[in-house]
């Protein structure tokens, strides 16, 4: 089934300048891009998109790491797109994620593990709707060939 769903580049991949790996292996796995941009989180839109957490002890942490530097927001379409990036990032805790996965071989901990991915069709709608714009996600050709 294809389904779009929302990746987040976080503020360690941003500084470590793992962008483009990290897409390559998204697109290499046979996934569109559809949306892309950049923006600085605010407190608000973080405490929207962290309400889980919002009243953990740990929260102020997340916020003030997340806001750090400007993020890279990817809504991304392929088949069972929401799992198989799920497969791909690997777990949450990069010490736990295999190694061939983006947080296994990139990650360092819970937190400074490189890329956010929704976790169900119900969070990836919420999710791109809270960073995207409808206007802002794109139906792309497959092929563009004949042009």
């Amino acid at each position: 089934m294809e389904q779009t769903t929302l990746l987040l580049l976080k503020p360690d991949c941003i500084t470590r300048r793992l962008c483009g790996t990290v897409l390559e292996r998204i697109e290499r796995e046979g996934f569109q891009i559809v949306g892309c941009k950049m923006l600085q989180l605010t407190p608000s839109l973080l405490r929207e998109h962290y309400a889980h957490i919002a009243d953990k002890p740990f929260y102020p942490a997340v916020e003030k790491f997340m806001s750090s530097t400007p993020i890279i927001a990817l809504a991304v379409r392929g088949p069972d797109a929401i799992e198989r990036i799920r497969e791909i990032t690997g777990p949450t805790d990069s010490r736990q994620a295999p190694k061939g996965t983006i947080r296994g071989d990139f990650g360092k901990d819970k937190m400074l593990n490189i890329i956010h991915a929704s976790d169900s069709p119900q969070a990836a709608q919420a999710e791109i709707s809270r960073f995207f714009q409808p206007n802002e996600i794109f139906d792309i050709p497959q092929n563009i060939e004949n042009f």
